[in-house]
C-alpha cells in the first residue's frame, strides 16, 4: 500500500514537468506553420553580445531573459483554424487567463488573454489569438514567463510574428 501512495505522489508531482501543452497538437501538421521556442534557447539567445543603444533592441534583450516558452501556429486551413480556436478557448477557461482585449476590425477578429504577475503590466503568461478572413490566416501565440506586456512588441517586432501592433495597444491600456 505503502509503494502505491509513493508512486501517486511521484505521478503527481512529476506530471507537470512531462505533460505537453494543449497546443502541441497543432504541431507537425503540414497546413500549420509553428515556431516553438523554449527556455533554454532564451537562455541561450540572451548571451549574444551587442552593442547597441537601440531602445526596442535593449527592451528584446531585456524580454528574452524573462520568457520560459514561446510558441505561434499558423493557419489558412479552416477546420484547423476552427481547432485553434475551440482550443484556444477551453484553455482560456481551465487556466483562468483574464480577457485583456478584444478587437473586431473589419472583420478580423483580435483577442488577447492573461495571466496577471505581480502587477498591472507584469505577466505570467499571455494567449494571443488572431482570425482574419481577408487573408484567411489564423494566428495563436502563446507566451509564458515572467514579463512585462510593455516589452512583448519589441519582441514579436524583432521575430516577425503578427499581433505586435494589436499588443502595443494592450500595453498602453
Amino acid at each position: 500500500m505503502k509503494k502505491y501512495i509513493v508512486s501517486i505522489i511521484f505521478l503527481v508531482l512529476a506530471s507537470p514537468v512531462f505533460a505537453q501543452s494543449v497546443f502541441d497538437q497543432f504541431e507537425g501538421i503540414e497546413t500549420v506553420s509553428a515556431i516553438n521556442i523554449n527556455k533554454k534557447m532564451f537562455e541561450l539567445m540572451s548571451k549574444v553580445k551587442l552593442e547597441t543603444s537601440d531602445k526596442e533592441t535593449l527592451q528584446y534583450m531585456s524580454l528574452i531573459k524573462k520568457i520560459d516558452n514561446l510558441k505561434v501556429y499558423r493557419t489558412q486551413n479552416e477546420r484547423i483554424a476552427m481547432q485553434m480556436r475551440l482550443t484556444s478557448e477551453k484553455y482560456i477557461k481551465a487556466i483562468g487567463l483574464s480577457e485583456l482585449m478584444a478587437i473586431n476590425d473589419g472583420g478580423k477578429m483580435v483577442r488577447i488573454h492573461s495571466k496577471q504577475g505581480s502587477s498591472e503590466t507584469q505577466l505570467k503568461e499571455l494567449l494571443l489569438f488572431i482570425e482574419d478572413p481577408k487573408t484567411k490566416e489564423t494566428v495563436l501565440m502563446s507566451i509564458i514567463g515572467d514579463f512585462d506586456l510593455n516589452e512583448v512588441p519589441a519582441l514579436t517586432d524583432k521575430m516577425k510574428i503578427p499581433g505586435s501592433a494589436e499588443l502595443r495597444k494592450a500595453g498602453k491600456k
